[in-house]
């Protein structure tokens, strides 16, 4: 699966010079360097994040430091009315999406509940990337050459649905909760390419990346010993949002794919195409977790597709 020495960063990426890219958890780690280096290629970056006055602050500082193009949005992912929310307030300001990167994460906190009563990150990682992806479907389907990249991580290689107890209600164990929730962030990208390709849609195309063992704001909830036993493994946030970047840009990228680092055990390096781990390649157990995210999102996704590949009778997108 991989290409050898393949070696791809910052310098490897095409300008994106009049195009529009959505960055969940813009506002720090991984996602503020994703920003920064989409609007430093061109890119007009909106900033989706909770706490609009950091991501504004964030915003200015870059502003002042080269000219870019950047838009701060409310988004909070634990809240599927604050979704809905967002996604009236983007459509009205935006025709087109070029570039949507469900990069927000939560890892490991103490037990809590989003708005709508699922486990936080069950509802923040899965569960609101899912809803927003598919609200935003008639756009991107609208914007020639559009991706989705979702963000998973290497958890997934552990990871396992408890359909049984899916908001954790019987026992919370916090890193097999980040498990699921980061084994079904690849289950909905592979999932969505195959659902896209199937019903012949050109544009978008969906694909995953993982950032290997990053150095962020995530491990705010880990315990410190486990920190600091990983931290020699560990890749900078800058160099942790390289598979992301890749998978958002490179032209020979292609749908389904998945990018994560090159190096030992995939914990750092530059950016390749890597294989899914156990469960993140079981196609049938991603068609499962789809229907339970429909039904706990309310986003009839499946439909929304297929009246999207043949609105007006004509299948124009195939």
């Amino acid at each position: 699966m991989r290409r050898g020495r393949d070696v791809w960063d910052v310098g490897s990426m095409p300008r994106m010079d009049g195009r529009t890219a959505l960055v969940t958890g813009a506002g720090s780690g991984i996602g503020l360097h994703i920003t920064r280096t989409l609007s430093a290629m061109g890119a007009h970056v909106v900033m989706a994040a909770r706490d609009t006055a950091k991501a504004e602050a964030l915003a200015d500082e870059m502003r002042s430091q080269m000219p870019v193009s950047l838009e701060v949005m409310r988004l909070d992912l634990a809240d599927l009315d604050s979704v809905n929310e967002f996604i009236t307030s983007f459509k009205i300001g935006h025709e087109s999406l070029d570039l949507l990167i469900n990069n927000a994460a939560v890892m490991v906190p103490p037990y809590s509940r989003t708005a709508q009563g699922h486990e936080l990150q069950w509802g923040v990682n899965h569960l609101g990337h899912f809803a927003l992806t598919g609200m935003l479907m008639d756009v991107l389907a609208d914007t020639p050459g559009s991706r989705v990249v979702t963000q998973t991580s290497m958890a997934h290689w552990g990871g396992r649905i408890d359909f049984e107890d899916i908001n954790s209600e019987n026992g919370y164990r916090p890193w097999k909760a980040y498990q699921q929730s980061k084994l079904a962030n690849i289950l909905f990208a592979r999932g969505l390419d195959r659902r896209l390709r199937g019903l012949g849609f050109r544009s978008p195309i969906s694909l995953a990346s993982h950032p290997g063992v990053a150095d962020t704001p995530l491990f705010r909830h880990e315990r410190r010993i486990t920190y600091w036993g990983l931290k020699p493994f560990m890749q900078d946030a800058g160099r942790a949002a390289l598979p992301a970047l890749r998978a958002a840009t490179d032209p020979q990228a292609q749908g389904g794919e998945l990018y994560g680092p090159s190096g030992f055990m995939e914990f750092k390096g530059f950016p390749v195409r890597v294989a899914p781990r156990n469960n993140g390649g079981d196609d049938e157990l991603g068609a499962e977790v789809w229907r339970l995210s429909e039904e706990m999102s309310g986003v009839a996704f499946q439909r929304q597709l297929e009246g999207l590949a043949c609105k007006d009778g004509g299948c124009a997108r195939r």
